[in-house]
């Protein structure tokens, strides 16, 4: 470290000296300094003497003031040195090093290698895994220049090649750091090229190379600099700006490797990265000063620097010049720099990345074959490949060469055979390698052709030599040295007697850029076009536009021809590789392909798909050249299996029948995918809702199969499998050999019964997030959702946007063509009529049919055989689990069969006897696959367990109980895990509606139906199976107190369940429920009126136990909130049940001390109690007080006991009551919508509430009238219950009147109570202002012409007073939402200079209040901003509603996937935003000049495509979280 410091400082010297000389104009760089000595300057001199070894600055100085320059310094000797004031020492060191600088260039040898070259290309900006590189002494055809378009990058070439080993990368970071500060300020892209030389002593621009042995210090260094250079502040802009080194590496003239690289950095100032900043650098000014004692002192101090580009250099604005005023062009500059930037985001926005369509995949196809798209069949017999200059990261993508088996290669890369394209494709075929000269026609032909092994092997001609001791040549001299032998080779290829007339094809195999007319490969080209009289046999290809437009240019200059037509180059050369190998049908049967847009394939290797393991992909080839048998396969799909890509495959094939397309099948084909692959959203999602057994799964599989060729299709194998891995393998899919490009194909995904929405929607988010994490950027959809997913309903409630449904009924077209289907089938199949799977379809699901079938196939049932027991349990299994199956090893043990290896299936089947025709063959995919059987049909299960009930008294109590203590069933270890999952899911998943909840899982309920009594016995042997569950022991407990009233049972088993899983809140609440639900059979059971003390006690004990335990729910709900929040992985929502369980339990008190003595249900009696449970009076002034208190001295006894539950009652309720008011209309499903499955809850809420407003929000008594004063504060404390009564009392509470249809009369009486509240005489407390500022907007919302709302300015001015008062906590966040919706900038609008600010602490405050209960949900928008001014720019959520004339569930899919902000009269409503990108949120342009505010969208995944700092314009909507942006575009 310190040698480098030293260095460093050494260089910051240099650099000093050199400043002060630049100002004078005459200062050269050591790197500078003319070859001739004769041509130096006084100053250069000096600058040669100061990098001098053991010479003191002091002796440079002398010659520097003795006027000593080149031509007088070759004339010194010592003496003239010693005259001079130099002592000896010194000088004989300069004369030395004088000497050996001239016998230096005297032997500098005069080789072609110091001479310029030809013109090339500079290395692809911001790009690394190119494989281009320069040729030695080539000439970057762009000069050193300054800003141009921005975009566009400048360049400053540096030779770097006279630095020390010590002052190398200082001398390194120092220019970039002075470069790249110069185009961060200039806002103009830009790449510095270390080992490219400048003039007078190279050409400008002419590769040099340097050596680079540690690459990784130089991006070590450069970060360490960028630390080092920059301000603090702007440190991570810079780094940010600027990209790491880039080593491109150089090869002599001759096609060979060097050890040399040009150095390269990118400086990107993106807009929303650099903003408005300006950036300092400071570097260390180095003075030395003479002492009266002998030595030196070093003064350092940091100077600021401000550097710009000005034409091809880099200036610093603040260096002292001879100019009077020099800051003047610096302010000018610092004035004009948010112009500067405004130019910047709009260069930026012009050159986005736009995915072009492209037909290059199917072209190559087509010329490559001769137009017969198949190779196996190819017009063209025979290929020859030309191909130059390979890289190492080709050869993965290049195996197409092998397949092609090429007659020749006429390869002009000389080191092909030592570590390039020879040598790699020598590993995997037979070559012969020859030199041109070889096929010189010095004898017959055919004798030639003999020697060469012409049609055994691949003749490789090295064109440019590289073997055999022959050197290869230069560019200009390739042409005399080897290009009449290299057309010998072409004159005898092309020889109708060497290779047939018309039938083979060359292939020009662009490996590196051709830049130069004078290239072997355009002469090679020309050649080729003479021999062949046309390019119609010539092919080319390359994988990038800039390669082929060199090329093209090169060819129509040579030959006057464009060859465009005869050009891939769209491709990448994985992408070209995929799509040759996809035309051989060897490889389709061995190798599996994706599409890649356009017709074009890339070959999915073997490891990459098994790192997939979640997904099941569907490749192009799919099941290509396979052998499976397709008899079997066929007939265990027509009786019931499930289908596979096999069943569409043979029905593709010649002679087959048509794979029967349902009717949605065109729809979905033609509208839904076209329509979702529009939407800007990253992943979006498809429903196709079907009846089971309907064909639901069928139709979505061949609508993958259908698109395979047009998507990356897959299915889901496992539904619990972790979804972040799934997220993570989908992009991994879509990306696949895209690399540095973006994706031309999206995935189609196949999720197939998830038994929850809310699971599809965590898919759909964490795919979302994934797609920003890797920036994927489009602009429509690249990750389409099929969710196949079963529905409860036999026919569709109402059709939706993005959802298709499909019903047990055919319609006659459908009809028609399974009769057809049925006519064919009998051809090529026996026993037709076991055909149950396609019969009960053609038959349109009659049930007669079923009926009959099923009858006669269970006629001999006895549920002593084992085969009928095995068909029992698969029956019930299937009845009540969907996808239920038992494996096949697990069957052939149960029924004591031998497997055998290679037709266990059969034999299982076999051994299930007369009932085999109900059950076929399935694979399960899970955590382990394996072979399993299932019932043919949902239909034909549900009457066998009809049937066996009916006819054959077997219940379905026998078939449970048989299969919870059956112990072989679970003896299998294949499928164990499965059965069980399956088991424990009839036992315990319960149905869930809006209406209502179900207590037990149907399995429960229909044996509790069925046989009385019976499912307890049921429930027990569960227990014993599922002993460590915690589920099953929380579900014997909620049956011992809901159905049994057997509360220490419930208790016992609640308390098993807690054991097992101690930190779970629903088991807590288990717990608590039990309690509840024990005091609320007391209260019910008991007839007593009033209640006696003892009774009393009891229930007061009871209530306090439940109280106690509703809140240890609530405390677990909430770490477990917290955890989820933390995870980001786990949506499921915060769990209100011990919430409500408290208010529950409040209410029963309430209803216990109504039903005693001390509070009768008088008036004056009610107010008391009112007051003891709001903890305003205590009991012993209600006991000293009561004239009866002799007498009920025992229950006032009592009541004290329990002091802190009632007079902590009222609060308690309340800060549930506004919790879960707070929850449920702050916080809505994913798509920021209330969610309409949590209305159970609310209903039940709204039924406590009313006994709760009715003790509390009411004052009867006439007691307190006694005077005027007593009077003013009734009144006041009855408005004020009046508006707790109607929930107006909370801001949540009147947000939910936007919602709740409440009449508007209502309302303006809700109005007059808050204006009296409000009166500054009654001192109305800071909530209160907030909740008045709440009802005035809220009520404008729902009846504007109301004479009681305040004019809007009058509102605003006291929120503004509000705002200037100190804001207790817990009133920040409605506080600071009601301030951004009010104060949202519009014309004339004074106050809204702190809206930034407002914005930043509502977020703050949502984070601090809402983060115990905001898992799994998002923020529910309350307001949308609209286009008129006042009130009227607020639109409300039922507003747009009422856009759409849709029902709920249309409504819902439409907001969404987006299509709502399309509707006509949603557009005209709204007022449409528009704002930058920054940092993952939107910079939202206002009416207020300069002041921009902070938006987040709310679906991230609308921000891909959109770079940094482009434009967008967007709705904005007003969420608890902060302003939102919607629909960006």
């Amino acid at each position: 470290m310190i040698r480098t410091y030293e260095a460093f400082l050494i260089y910051i010297c240099q650099e000093e000296t050199n400043a002060v000389m630049a100002d004078q104009g005459e200062m050269k760089s050591p790197e500078d300094l003319s070859p001739e000595i004769q041509d130096w300057s006084k100053h250069q001199v000096r600058e040669w003497a100061l990098n001098l070894d053991n010479v003191d600055d002091r002796v440079a100085e002398i010659l520097f003031q003795q006027d000593v320059n080149g031509p007088s310094l070759l004339l010194f000797d010592t003496t003239d040195l010693n005259q001079m004031g130099v002592n000896f020492g010194p000088a004989k060191l300069i004369i030395h090093a004088r000497d050996e600088l001239v016998k230096l260039k005297k032997e500098e040898p005069t080789s072609s290698s110091n001479q310029p070259g030809k013109p090339c290309k500079p290395y692809p900006f911001c790009r690394y895994h190119d494989t281009y590189r320069y040729m030695e002494s080539g000439i970057l055809d762009i000069t050193e220049s300054g800003a141009s378009d921005l975009i566009e990058p400048c360049h400053e070439y540096k030779a770097f090649i006279n630095t020390t080993d010590e002052t190398k990368m200082s001398k390194f970071t120092a220019e970039v750091i002075r470069f790249a500060a110069a185009c961060m300020n200039s806002r103009t892209n830009g790449t510095i090229h270390f080992g490219i030389g400048d003039q007078p002593h190279f050409t400008h621009g002419q590769v040099l190379g340097v050596v680079a042995d540690d690459r990784e210090a130089y991006a070590n260094e450069l970060k360490s600099a960028i630390d080092g250079y920059f301000e603090h502040k702007h440190k991570q802009t810079a780094q940010m700006c600027i990209k790491p080194p880039r080593f491109v590496g150089v090869l002599n003239k001759n096609m060979t490797s060097s050890d040399k690289c040009v150095i390269e950095v990118d400086i990107v100032p993106d807009s929303a990265v650099c903003e408005e900043n300006i950036f300092h650098t400071f570097s260390m000014n180095t003075k030395k000063a003479k002492k009266k004692t002998k030595g030196k002192e070093t003064v350092i101090k940091l100077s600021k620097q401000f550097f710009v580009r000005d034409g091809g250099s880099s200036r610093d604005l603040l260096a002292q010049t001879t100019f009077a005023k020099h800051m003047e062009e610096f302010n000018q500059f610092v004035d004009n720099m948010a112009q500067r930037s405004q130019l910047r985001k709009q260069a930026e926005e012009k050159h986005l990345s736009v995915i072009k369509s492209s037909t290059q995949g199917s072209r190559l196809s087509m010329m490559i074959t001769g137009g017969s798209l198949s190779l196996d069949k190819s017009h063209f017999e025979q290929y020859v490949i030309v191909t130059n200059k390979s890289h190492s990261i080709q050869f993965e993508s290049l195996g197409f060469l092998v397949e092609l088996n090429p007659t020749a290669v006429l390869d002009f890369d000389p080191e092909s055979a030592k570590h390039g394209l020879q040598n790699r494709f020598e590993q995997q075929s037979t070559v012969s390698v020859h030199l041109p000269a070889q096929y010189k026609i010095t004898e017959a032909v055919e004798d030639i052709a003999n020697k060469l092994k012409l049609t055994r092997n691949t003749s490789w001609v090295f064109c440019n030599g590289g073997i055999e001791g022959e050197f290869p040549s230069d560019i200009e001299q390739w042409l005399m040295d080897k290009g009449a032998s290299v057309r010998d080779v072409i004159s005898f290829l092309c020889r109708k007697d060497v290779l047939p007339n018309k039938r083979f094809l060359v292939i020009f195999l662009l490996l590196s850029t051709v830049s130069e007319k004078m290239d072997p490969l355009v002469e090679t080209f020309s050649t080729f076009y003479q021999e062949l009289r046309g390019p119609e046999q010539i092919l080319c290809i390359c994988d990038n536009e800039k390669a082929f437009t060199s090329w093209r240019d090169l060819i129509e200059a040579r030959c006057g021809f464009n060859i465009s037509g005869r050009c891939i180059y769209e491709l990448s050369f994985a992408e070209v590789n995929g799509t040759v190998l996809s035309l051989l049908s060897k490889n389709r049967r061995s190798s599996r392909f994706l599409p890649c847009g356009g017709g074009s394939k890339v070959l999915l290797e073997k490891k990459v798909e098994r790192s997939l393991n979640t997904l099941e992909v569907l490749c192009v080839n799919q099941c290509e050249g396979g052998n499976e048998d397709r008899i079997v396969i066929e007939e265990n799909f027509y009786k019931g299996g499930k289908v596979s890509w096999w069943n569409f495959y043979f029905s593709e094939q010649p002679g087959s029948t048509p794979f029967i397309k349902r009717d949605m099948f065109d729809f979905i084909m033609n509208t839904v995918i076209p329509d979702l692959r529009s939407l800007r959203k990253a992943c979006v999602l498809f429903n196709l809702m079907h009846v089971p057994g309907c064909g639901g799964t069928t139709l979505a599989m061949h609508t993958l199969w259908a698109l395979r060729e047009r998507f990356r299709c897959a299915v889901l194998r496992d539904s619990n499998a972790d979804f972040a891995e799934v997220a993570d393998q989908v992009v991994k899919l879509l990306m696949y050999d895209h690399e540095e490009k973006l994706p031309r194909v999206p995935v189609l995904l196949m999720i197939d019964d998830f038994d929850d929405k809310e699971k599809v929607f965590d898919l759909q988010q964490l795919i979302e997030k994934e797609c920003v994490k890797k920036n994927i950027q489009s602009k429509s959809a690249q990750v389409i959702l099929l969710n196949c997913m079963r529905s409860e309903s036999t026919g569709q409630t109402e059709k939706t946007e993005d959802t298709v449904f499909i019903g047990n009924e055919l319609s006659e077209k459908e009809q028609k063509l399974f009769e057809e289907t049925l006519v064919e089938i009998k051809k090529k199949h026996k026993n037709v009529e076991t055909f149950y799977g396609f019969m009960i379809m053609k038959k349109n699901f009659k049930p007669e049919y079923i009926e009959g079938v099923v009858r006669n196939t269970l006629k001999s049932f006895n549920m002593n055989q084992k085969n009928a027991q095995l068909l029992a349990v698969l029956v019930l299994l299937s009845v009540y689990c969907k996808d239920a199956s038992l494996s096949v090893s697990l069957c052939e043990e149960f029924l004591g069969l031998q497997p055998k290896p290679f037709c266990g299936t059969i034999k299982v089947e076999e051994g299930f006897g007369k009932f085999s025709t109900l059950i076929a063959s399935c694979l399960v995919e899970g955590k382990v696959v394996f072979k399993a059987v299932k019932m043919i049909h949902i239909s034909i299960a549900r009457q066998c367990l009809q049937e066996l009930t009916a006819t054959h008294n077997v219940n379905r109590a026998d078939i449970t109980d048989l299969l919870l203590t059956t112990n072989k069933l679970f003896e299998s270890t294949q499928g164990k895990d499965k059965l069980l999952q399956d088991v424990h899911h009839i036992l315990v998943k319960r149905h869930y509606s809006a209406e209502e909840e179900s207590q037990f899982s149907p399995l429960i309920q229909d044996i509790a139906s069925e046989t009385p009594g019976l499912e307890e016995m049921v429930l027990k042997n569960a227990s014993k199976r599922f002993e460590k569950d915690a589920v099953v022991s929380q579900l014997l407990a909620r049956y011992y107190y809901l159905k049994k009233r057997d509360f220490s049972e419930a208790k016992d088993w609640a308390g098993r369940a807690r054991d097992l899983s101690k930190d779970s809140s629903y088991f807590a609440d288990t717990s608590a429920q039990v309690i509840k639900h024990e005091l609320k059979n007391a209260i019910a059971n008991c007839k007593e009126q009033p209640i006696t003390p003892e009774k009393l006690s009891m229930f007061l004990k009871m209530a306090q136990s439940a109280i106690e335990a509703f809140k240890e729910t609530q405390n677990l709900a909430k770490k477990e909130s917290i955890q989820r929040l933390q995870n980001k992985t786990d949506n499921c929502p915060f769990n209100t049940s011990g919430c409500l369980g408290e208010i529950q339990a409040g209410v029963l008190v309430i209803e216990v001390l109504e039903k005693t003595a001390i509070f009768s249900s008088d008036n004056v009696r009610h107010d008391i109690m009112s007051q003891v449970l709001s903890g305003d009076i205590n009991l012993q002034h209600v006991e000293t007080s009561d004239p009866r208190h002799h007498k009920l001295r025992q229950y006032y006894f009592i009541l004290r006991q329990f002091e802190d539950v009632l007079y902590n009652l009222k609060y308690r309720m309340k800060v549930n009551f506004d919790l879960l008011d707070k929850f449920y209309v702050n916080l809505g499903s994913r798509f920021g919508m209330k969610d309409s499955r949590e209305q159970i809850a609310q209903n039940e809420l709204i039924r406590c509430f009313k006994i709760y407003a009715n003790l509390f929000c009411k004052t009867d008594s006439a007691a307190l009238l006694k005077n005027k004063t007593m009077q003013f504060m009734l009144k006041l404390h009855q408005a004020r219950q009046y508006l707790e009564m109607q929930k107006a009392d909370t801001y949540s509470g009147i947000l939910n009147y936007l919602s709740n249809d409440s009449p508007p009369e209502k309302m303006e009486k809700i109005a007059r109570q808050y204006d009296f509240v409000c009166l500054p005489d009654h001192k109305p407390t800071i909530k209160e202002r907030i909740n008045f500022l709440y009802f005035n907007v809220v009520l404008s919302r729902i009846k504007l012409e109301s004479t009681h709302i305040q004019p809007y300015q009058k509102l605003i001015d006291v929120l503004c007073e509000v705002l200037r008062e100190p804001i207790p906590l817990s009133d920040n966040l409605p506080l600071h939402f009601i301030a951004v919706v009010l104060l949202w900038p519009q014309q004339n609008s004074r106050e809204c200079r702190s809206l930034g600010k407002f914005i930043s602490q509502v977020r703050t405050s949502y984070h601090t209040e809402m983060k115990e209960v905001c898992n799994g949900k998002r923020p529910i928008i309350h307001f949308f901003l609209g286009k008129k001014q006042g009130y009227d720019r607020l639109v409300h959520f039922g507003e747009i509603k009422r856009c759409i004339t849709a029902g709920q569930e249309q409504f819902s899919s439409m907001w969404a996937n987006g299509k709502i902000w399309k509707e006509k009269k949603v557009e005209e409503l709204l007022c449409r935003v528009t704002g930058e990108v920054k940092f993952g949120s939107i910079l939202a342009d206002t009416c207020v000049p300069g002041l921009k505010v902070e938006v987040t969208p709310v679906f991230r995944g609308q921000l891909v495509g959109h770079a940094e700092g482009s434009k967008v314009s967007f709705f904005t909507g007003f969420s608890m979280k902060g302003p939102v942006a919607l629909d960006i575009n």
